[in-house]
């Protein structure tokens, strides 16, 4: 088959529900490395609605392995799939607040004070944070890329991983 009599219907019939999975399951991943590498490598400090914003994806990795290992009907794989658009429904959800707040649209939760600092080791270290701590506030985003913050990013890349969840979840239902 070369590449000019690639159809469309070539691509969907690859696109099963297993594999619909694996994908949402590694875009979930590659979001949460993201996440990680923003905070570690790149020292922005997420504050409670950055840290919320990570379940639906921890929750998503964790169900895409299970549902990997364990769903070998095409109708148990549905119900994963299922799964996996509950939970990047919320994850949109998320994103769509989070970014809200920053722009100032919705109002952020009253207790959104950033991420804990690590232990101190005696009292003159936690003397030394107390002077350099910075309080991560939700209002305020930490980057922008084109315009949108981490949290409208990751908004869009779960509603992009939202209808693939969909696509597959069709995919299994007509199987």
């Amino acid at each position: 088959m070369t590449a000019s009599t690639f159809t469309t219907a070539d691509a969907n019939s690859r696109l099963t529900p297993r594999r619909v999975i694996l994908l949402v399951g590694l875009g979930c991943l590659a979001l949460i490395a993201g996440a990680w590498l923003f905070e570690l490598v790149w020292g922005l400090r997420p504050c409670k609605l950055c840290l919320e914003q990570r379940l639906p994806h921890y929750a998503a990795i964790g169900l895409g392995i299970a549902g990997l290992m364990l769903a070998r009907s095409t109708r148990l794989q549905g119900f994963v799939l299922l799964g996996l658009a509950g939970l990047m429904l919320w994850s949109v959800g998320l994103g769509v607040y989070h970014s809200g707040v920053e722009w100032g649209w919705f109002a952020g939760p009253n207790d959104c004070g950033g991420a804990a600092a690590p232990a101190a080791a005696g009292v003159q270290d936690f003397m030394k944070q107390l002077q350099t701590t910075r309080v991560v506030a939700c209002t305020e985003a930490a980057w922008r890329f084109l315009g949108l913050s981490l949290a409208g990013w990751n908004a869009l890349a779960s509603l992009g991983l939202l209808g693939l969840a969909l696509a597959g979840l069709s995919k299994a239902r007509r199987a």
